[in-house]
């Protein structure tokens, strides 16, 4: 088992910057990738970022291509995702995810993923 636990969140300024962190515990050598999604009242959990445990490699969603950036401390079993120029339209909650190194996963699919954590709530107001 996983866990996940993110920090981070806050209300920010249209314009602002937050840096989330996502700290993983438990059978993390099982992990093999990682990810960001949000979910905004009403709407589907969308996949922001995600993140490959073993050579770092990043991808990133159209919608915050530019302006997020995940990273990792793999010793420390630390995810980051740094979130610059937000906007109101980025509000929302935001949770880290794993997944097995078996797993065949997406962030376009959310269910690909096993573990979540409980989220950090990001307001951004105008």
């Amino acid at each position: 088992q996983v866990q996940l636990v993110e920090s981070g969140g806050d209300s920010v300024q249209a314009g602002g910057s937050l840096r989330l962190s996502c700290a993983a515990s438990g059978y993390t050598n099982s992990i093999g990738r990682m990810a960001w999604f949000r979910q905004a009242p009403g709407e589907e959990r969308e996949g922001l970022a995600g993140i490959y445990r073993s050579d770092g490699d990043t991808y990133y969603s159209n919608s915050v291509k530019g302006r997020f950036t995940i990273s990792q401390e793999y010793a420390k079993n630390m995810v980051y995702l740094q979130m610059d120029s937000l906007k109101p339209e980025d509000t929302a909650m935001y949770y880290c995810a794993a997944a097995e190194r078996h797993k065949v996963t997406t962030i376009e699919r959310p269910n690909t993923f096993s573990y979540w954590g409980q989220g950090t709530q990001v307001t951004v107001s105008s």
